[in-house]
């Protein structure tokens, strides 16, 4: 299973609530030399924006897998970057509002966000390591 296919098999899971960052996280556990159940433990408390409507859940954990693949600055700048122009902020209260404004469920707006930042980050982690 490739890591988008574990994104919508996890976003999918009416089991188990796994929030944005924790979805982000167990993709790209193994990359990072984490367990499932350490990647979990790790993005428990970073959902809806660190619970006060803060930076993106799935925005922070992309940063982290980049962070723990041993990714530079100039890598995380970018992906900052372009989640910033393309959504126009990087606040999940913010991000909310607008996808309500829109009229898409919050749900489905929460697991587009999830699978746009699976696809950066495979994206970056194919490329060459160049720190």
């Amino acid at each position: 299973m490739d890591h988008m296919e574990f994104a919508h098999t996890l976003r999918a899971d009416t089991t188990v609530h796994y929030n944005c960052c924790q979805s982000v996280l167990l993709t790209f556990a193994s990359e990072m030399g984490l367990t499932q159940e350490q990647a979990y433990a790790l993005g428990t408390y970073l959902n809806a924006g660190m619970r006060h409507g803060s930076i993106c859940g799935a925005l922070s954990g992309a940063m982290m897998v980049l962070g723990m693949t041993g990714r530079g600055e100039a890598e995380s700048l970018a992906l900052l970057r372009q989640f910033q122009q393309t959504h126009g902020t990087t606040q999940c209260a913010a991000l909310l509002k607008s996808a309500r404004e829109r009229g898409e469920e919050r749900k489905a707006h929460c697991d587009n966000l999830v699978y746009e930042l699976v696809e950066a980050l495979e994206a970056v982690l194919s490329q060459e390591h160049t720190e």
